[in-house]
Order: structure tokens, then sequence, then C-alpha cells
């Protein structure tokens, strides 16, 4: 019976993170819908058709609930921060702002029903364990949001020396800079091909190209990407060659990464020692010394 409200926590909190990770569900299909939304709206001659939306976005009663319950609580400015995070992640699907203040409630409660639990015959310290369960839950999904955003921008900082390249030769060979754009989301795959193909999009939509490569800047933290975006703006005020500017940025960014490389290289040594010292030396010292030792015993023993 002790253990009863212990496995009553550890429910809720399984049934907590169940709800807050059912919606980063079906990765794979993200990107394959992405590649197809860039085939359908890039198509030579095709329309722009309108994007009905998407059943799965809509939030239930229940879930509404959750959701009015977060507007409460959290402070305004949350849900500008919330929504930039959700940019830089890709806006996942089963992943929208209304569905991840719902869940931020949900895991509030489930996270604090736990603490509240654990806390249980501790006396006055249960009003710490479960006011840092609720903090724990409230910040939750905003974690996660972030961190996938960041492996995100990862993926964005690693693919887009090759797609630099790819744009520099499309544009010197005699395509315009939209069209060149378009080459390059057609014939890669990635975040940074769903980033372009949103540029494209936007333009399309009515943007300017200045405005849909500023929203671009302001839904990435790779450094590389803002500068070439401001170089692009800048080109284009002052009347310098694109080529020329896509030519530059490229080689800055390859040596950029060649850096990343040999810094990483760097860090290997410094990343191996703990695990050299307290695993691998003491086998080492096991094996060489331990014969001996075995044989100072025996000697000490008969004397």
């Amino acid at each position: 019976m002790s253990q009863l409200p212990l496995l009553f926590g550890l429910g809720s909190l399984a049934l907590a993170g169940l709800a807050g990770a059912s919606a980063l569900r079906k990765p794979q299909s993200a990107a394959s819908s992405g590649v197809a939304h860039i085939a359908a709206i890039y198509r030579a001659g095709a329309p722009v058709t309108k994007v009905e939306p998407d059943a799965a976005a809509t939030l239930s009663p229940v879930l509404d609930r959750f959701r009015r319950m977060t507007v409460v609580i959290a402070p305004a400015r949350s849900t500008g921060k919330i929504q930039r995070s959700l940019d830089r992640a890709g806006n996942p699907p089963n992943w929208t702002l209304d569905r991840v203040l719902a869940y931020k409630s949900i895991a509030m409660i489930g996270l604090c029903a736990f603490a509240l639990f654990v806390g249980m015959g501790r006396g006055a310290a249960v009003i710490l364990f479960v006011i840092g369960g609720a903090v724990a839950g409230f910040l939750l999904p905003d974690l996660l949001v972030h961190n996938s955003g960041v492996k995100r921008q990862e993926d964005i900082e690693r693919a887009l020396p090759d797609a630099m390249d790819m744009l520099t030769v499309c544009v010197e060979a005699g395509l315009g800079f939209d069209a060149a754009l378009t080459q390059v989301a057609r014939n890669t795959e990635g975040p940074l091909t769903r980033e372009f193909a949103r540029v494209l999009q936007e333009m399309q939509f009515g943007k300017s190209r200045t405005e849909a490569l500023q929203a671009l800047s302001e839904r990435t933290t790779v450094s590389e990407l803002r500068a070439m975006v401001l170089a692009l703006i800048q080109a284009a005020k002052l009347g310098i060659p694109i080529a020329a500017v896509l030519r530059e940025q490229g080689k800055e960014m390859r040596l950029k990464r060649r850096q990343r490389a040999e810094e990483k290289a760097q860090k290997v040594t410094v990343k191996i020692l703990f695990p050299l010292i307290f695993c691998l030396l003491p086998a080492l010292f096991i094996v060489v010394m331990g014969p001996g030792v075995l044989t100072l015993v025996k000697s000490l023993s008969g004397v």
C-alpha cells in the first residue's frame, strides 16, 4: 500500500509525457509533405492553390480549456517567444502554437500530481515538491520545442555550404536568383530546402524579395545564413551582381565549416580524457599490476 501513491504519480507523469510526445511524432511525414508541397507549388506554370486548414490542427474542447488556462497563467509576451521557437523548429505537424499552450497546462498538472504523491509524508517539503513539479511541467513543452529548433538549426548549418555552391552555380549559369533558389529547393532535401521553399512561396503570395529574405533571417539562428541574407539585401540595394556576392559568401561558409571541424577535432582529446582516466586506466592497472600484487600477497602471507 505504501507504493500506491508512487505508482499513481508515475502514471500521471506517463500520461503527461505521452500527451506531450504525441505532438512530435511522425517527423518523416513532415519532410515528405514538405517535398510534395514544394513540387506542387513550383511546378512549371502551376498556379498557387488554396491551402485547406489541417483538421489535426484544430483543438478539441478539452485541449482548448487547457490552452485558455495557459493563456491566463503565462505572460503575454511568452506567446511570441513560443511562436518564434516553433518557426525555428520548422513548425512541425501537430505541434501548433495552441497545442503547445495546451500541453503546457497538461504537463504542469501531471508533474504537479507526481510531485505531490512523491512528497507525501515529507512535511512542509511537499510544497517545494509541488512548486518544482508545476514549474518543470509548465516549462517542459518550451524545452522540447527549443531542443527541436536547435537540432534543426544545426542541420541547416551543415547543409548551407553545399546549397550555397549549388545556388552560385545556377546563378553563374544564367538563371535569376528566384529560379536558382527554385532549383535548389527542387534538387535538395532537408530543413534548409523547406526554408528556401517558404521564401519562394512568400514571394508568390505577394511579399517582396527583401521582405521574404528578412523573414528567413528572423526564423534562423545560423550566423552564416543571416550574413548571406544581409549581403543579398545590400547587393540588391547597391546594384552589386548577386553571383559575386554568392561566390564570396560560399567561400566564407566553406572556411567556417573547416574551422568548425578543426575546433571539434581539437576538443576530442579533452572529451576523451575523463573516460580514459575513469574507465580504461583502472582496467589497465588491474591487468598489468594484478599478477604482481597477487604474488606479493602470497609471499607476505607465507612469511
